[in-house]
């Protein structure tokens, strides 16, 4: 595990985003499209985290490829591990990687995964507000409730060592 997480999500054109995630060792960077609600899927896969589920898994669509995190908890640490299929229509019979090919690997906190998805989130919102999210991703509404539950549920059970979790109510 490494301490030198980040991730970030950018929109970028006219309903596409790119997303970034490095943990000090390496990195990975990946395109993604607006024919699903990607950035409500990544936000309601990190509240999964605080569940009793063991991990949780979804994709991003990139016309007409996929790319999909897999994402295992062991008590606070998640392991995510991201594959590449070369046609999101065919490859969801497949319960895990089978079939894909590997492009980044790496094991977090569940808290610092979870603030930093968070953070990245709370960026877009600044940077681009609700209409202006609306107006770029196109099909779907920026995800305020998903925010709004991991920034609960982040405060909640991880103990962030970030002052701004602590203090900041917009971080509710």
């Amino acid at each position: 595990m490494v301490d030198d997480f980040r991730f970030s999500w950018e929109l970028s054109g006219a309903g596409g985003a790119t997303y970034r995630i490095a943990d000090g060792v390496s990195e990975h960077e990946t395109h993604v499209g607006y024919c699903t609600d990607a950035l409500a899927d990544l936000l309601y896969a990190m509240t999964g985290l605080y569940s009793d589920s063991s991990g949780e898994r979804f994709s991003f669509d990139r016309e007409p490829m996929e790319t999909r995190w897999l994402l295992r908890r062991q008590g606070v640490d998640v392991t995510i591990d991201i594959f590449e299929f070369p046609d999101g229509g065919t490859s969801w019979g497949s319960p895990d990687g089978t079939g894909g090919t590997f492009l980044w690997s790496s094991t977090q906190s569940r808290g610092v995964l979870c603030h930093a998805v968070k953070e990245a989130a709370e960026a877009v919102l600044r940077e681009h507000g609700e209409e202006g999210y609306q107006e770029k991703w196109m099909l779907h509404p920026f995800p305020i409730a998903a925010l709004q539950d991991l920034r609960r549920l982040h405060r909640r059970d991880d103990d962030c060592r970030y002052e701004q979790c602590r203090t900041d109510p917009e971080s509710w």
